[in-house]
């Protein structure tokens, strides 16, 4: 889609990320897809079902991106954030996946869950929001009258050192081809590894006999590649020149005829898709900055979409219900999970569908790590919690830890306190 001035371009990228981000909470309120509920089911009852949701739409987002980028309809390799990278940030991607799996399961639910809920009345989940908001802002922005970031004072000094230059792109397909295969190998590996997933999630007969979780998982695929889509085909036309959104604004000073209109940062105007953590500290910032055009990006109007999406589906069920804490410890429980959140979220690069879907449609290995570690924090709170539910006062935090790892077959069952539950 070529435009001849910035200001369509910028319109039409913004409004169709509205309304594809409108469909993608429509349908996720519609068929509860949820990725902590997916870990939850799996876990306390051995239900699949939502698990193999998540995965499907992996599958659908990795196949579609392998076959549009196949086509040279997709810049992935420019993608904000950069999910192919060279540099592996291997400590970041496993440690922040594990604090926001951590942080999921204490708040009832991901970035995007927090969305929904939002969206069908959950006044919970607006707490949870302005939480990971403020420290997903803080987290990349500086204190006030400071140069320093919660990133740069908590984690940047001591683990940025441990990421692996691997040289070139850490994609799957860049890593098996080499420069000189990397497009024919990410198109084979795509395809490959998506249909592997979708071999594997419909040999379930139940899976297959749930309308919503083919729907859900379907839809979260398609509209992660829709995403992919539009924000690498949208151009502007200089002088029979082409320019990306972002080059247009980098360059801003030579080819624009003045500064009004200019965004005030040009990174986020890089082809990307949904990811929910860092949209809530860029919704923030727009806050701040009193609701300026120049801060409005594609992360702030997919947050706005899902929200009302959600909502639309709320009102046409008639299932919109206000919800409040149900006490302290609820109240305790949402504010530390969203303050896992905000940081493993950026820490890692992405949340479930940041990294769970939109990283791992890239074939990008620290996506893949990201979803391990989500997966394997938000498993662990549950067991944790579990134990400490049917134990109560005799299973202290560690006994249920110990248990909940031994469960896991990551600590030998002759330390266990607890019997297996």
């Amino acid at each position: 889609m070529l435009f001849d001035n910035f200001a369509d371009a910028q319109a039409t990228l913004l409004w169709s990320t509205f309304v594809i981000a409108l469909v993608l909470g429509l349908v996720a309120n519609k068929t509860n897809f949820c990725t902590m509920g997916a870990v939850s089911d799996w876990v306390n009852m051995g239900d699949t079902g939502r698990l193999r949701a998540w995965l499907f739409a992996m599958a659908v987002a990795m196949i579609g991106v392998a076959l549009l980028e196949a086509q040279g309809w997709l810049r992935i390799d420019e993608a904000f954030p950069p999910y192919r990278g060279s540099q592996l940030i291997w400590a970041e991607n496993i440690l922040g996946g594990f604090m926001f799996g951590i942080g999921m399961t204490l708040a009832s639910g991901c970035g995007n869950k927090t969305l929904v809920r939002i969206g069908g009345g959950n006044l919970k989940s607006v707490w949870v929001f302005l939480v990971i908001a403020v420290v997903a802002y803080f987290m990349v922005n500086p204190f006030p009258g400071t140069d320093k970031t919660l990133m740069s004072e908590l984690f940047y000094g001591w683990i940025r050192p441990l990421a692996v230059d691997l040289g070139s792109s850490q994609d799957i397909g860049a890593l098996m081809g080499g420069e000189e295969n990397t497009a024919n190998a990410r198109l084979v590996m795509g395809v490959l590894l998506g249909l592997a997933l979708v071999v594997f999630v419909f040999r379930s007969a139940d899976f297959r006999s749930r309308f919503d979780n083919v729907l859900g998982g379907l839809v979260v695929g398609l509209v992660v590649l829709a995403a992919w889509y539009v924000s690498s085909v949208i151009m502007v036309d200089v002088d029979d020149e082409t320019y990306t959104l972002r080059a247009y604004i980098q360059e801003w000073d030579f080819i624009a005829e003045d500064a009004e209109g200019r965004p005030a940062d040009s990174r986020p105007w890089s082809p990307q898709s949904f990811t929910f953590i860092n949209p809530l500290g860029q919704t923030l910032g727009y806050a701040l900055n009193k609701f300026s055009a120049d801060y409005l990006t594609f992360g702030i109007m997919a947050v706005a979409g899902v929200v009302l999406g959600s909502l639309l589906w709320a009102l046409i069920s008639r299932s919109f219900r206000i919800e409040w804490f149900a006490s302290g410890r609820d109240f305790i429980n949402h504010s530390v999970g969203g303050v896992l959140m905000g940081l493993g979220g950026v820490l890692g690069l992405g949340c479930t569908i940041g990294q769970g879907v939109t990283g791992i449609s890239t074939l990008a290995l620290g996506s893949f790590l990201a979803f391990f570690g989500i997966v394997f924090g938000s498993a662990l709170t549950m067991k944790v919690q579990y134990y400490r539910l049917v134990y109560e006062e005799e299973a202290t935090f560690f006994k249920a830890l110990v248990a909940a790892l031994a469960d896991m077959r990551l600590m030998p069952a002759a330390w266990r306190k607890l019997d297996a539950i």
